[in-house]
């Protein structure tokens, strides 16, 4: 194999209002696919144990395995919890209202959204938000990045 290509493109993680933006994709029910957890299986890879049906990954499943939201983003909710760039507030009062990532706060834990391959159905859901130390990795977790446009 060659070497991977660089790029002078920027990229950075997803502010925790444009995650939220992302897994609703104009959607305004619990999931991207409505409010049922029967969709779990054609859209998301969480845990199999909570639902009525197997999506045939024990584990991470490979990008693109599930169907993907009407923006065409895949793997939006499950597979992997989110880092985002915010830092942990346990409420939005004094968020910031142009989208961009709250850089305060308690920084030494980051929001993570979107549930992961072991959460129940209560966890894949578009509003659902918990945070984790920056100083931990795990199977859990992943990330989603964005290029910044100029």
């Amino acid at each position: 194999m060659g070497c991977p290509q660089q790029t002078s493109a920027r990229y950075r993680l997803l502010s925790e209002a444009e995650w939220e933006y992302v897994a609703r994709a104009g959607s305004r029910t619990a999931r991207y696919w409505g409010e049922s957890e029967s969709g779990q299986c054609r859209y998301a890879n969480g845990g199999d144990d909570y639902v009525s049906c197997s999506d045939g990954h024990q584990y991470t499943a490979p990008v693109g395995s599930f169907a993907p939201n009407v923006f065409g983003l895949y793997d939006v909710l499950g597979n992997v919890w989110e880092w985002t760039q915010d830092c942990w507030n346990g409420s939005y009062s004094g968020a910031p209202t142009d989208g961009s990532a709250w850089q305060a706060g308690d920084c030494g834990r980051r929001v993570l959204r979107g549930g992961s391959w072991g959460s129940d159905p209560g966890n894949l859901r578009s509003a659902f938000r918990s945070w984790f130390t920056t100083v931990n990795r795990n199977t859990y977790f992943g990330f989603r990045v964005a290029r910044t446009l100029n």
